[in-house]
């Protein structure tokens, strides 16, 4: 078991295909050796995949209940990586939030924040693209699944707007024999435009960097545009939910 584990954050709609991204990513571009868990939370439907997920050797494969504002503090089992999946029926920027605190107590590292897109449901909720804009902003990776149906100009408007916004995060298709280059997705290096997650002693701010002394006021970080909170506590930015647009379906 590695000295620190490394934390994938799933985001992703019920249905997405999340369950099937961890399993490719699990077969086919873990190291020898490697032991992962597979957290899913209680909230999630079964899926075919959860016994398939199982299956796979040195995973182990636990659920988890998200009631806020923090994760539970359950026992992690002996492990070199951590799939987490995002609860899809509740709010996305609080467990954001909650993710922040819980990889600080239990002295965890953010891999990386991958976002698997449902095409088919995207396309056809246009007012659910508040939502998927707010995911790409926290994510490394962005992986496009459900094609099937979904027409080629919606696919290339998609991915236009996040180049188009230099959007940081690598932008993948998902095709039939699955992930293209798994290790690509797995590579632990940010790409995300949010820099919530990142230490403040190392972030540059306008070329000036704090090596850990206090800044000045002027000089402090903006406050995440997703996190932030209004006098009255509500958000800045208030997204739409994805369960006003679809029953929950296995993830």
């Amino acid at each position: 078991m590695t000295a620190t584990p490394l934390v994938y954050f799933v985001l992703g709609t019920p249905g997405s295909g999340r369950r099937g991204v961890i399993l490719d990513l699990l077969q086919n571009g873990r190291d020898p050796g490697e032991r992962s868990a597979v957290l899913v939370a209680e909230s999630e439907p079964p899926s075919p995949q959860d016994a398939a997920l199982a299956a796979v050797p040195r995973v182990v494969v636990q659920r988890w209940a998200w009631g806020g504002p923090d994760f539970p503090d359950f026992r992690l089992p002996a492990c070199d990586t951590v799939y987490l999946l995002a609860d899809s029926q509740g709010d996305m920027v609080d467990q954001i939030e909650a993710l922040k605190r819980w990889l600080a107590a239990k002295g965890l590292q953010l891999a990386r924040v991958l976002l698997v897109v449902d095409c088919q449901l995207a396309s056809t909720q246009p007012d659910l693209r508040p939502w998927f804009d707010a995911c790409a902003h926290f994510s490394d990776v962005v992986l496009l699944t459900k094609r099937e149906g979904v027409p080629n100009k919606w696919l290339s408007d998609f991915r236009r707007h996040f180049q188009e916004e230099c959007y940081p995060c690598h932008l993948i298709l998902l095709k039939k024999g699955g992930i293209e280059n798994p290790a690509l997705v797995l590579e632990p290096s940010p790409r995300r435009v949010s820099q919530y997650f990142e230490p403040e002693e190392t972030i540059e701010i306008e070329g000036l960097e704090t090596d850990g002394e206090e800044p000045d006021e002027d000089e402090k970080l903006p406050e995440d545009p997703y996190i932030a909170r209004r006098r009255g506590g509500r958000r800045v930015k208030e997204l739409p939910s994805p369960r006003d647009f679809l029953p929950a379906r296995s993830a």
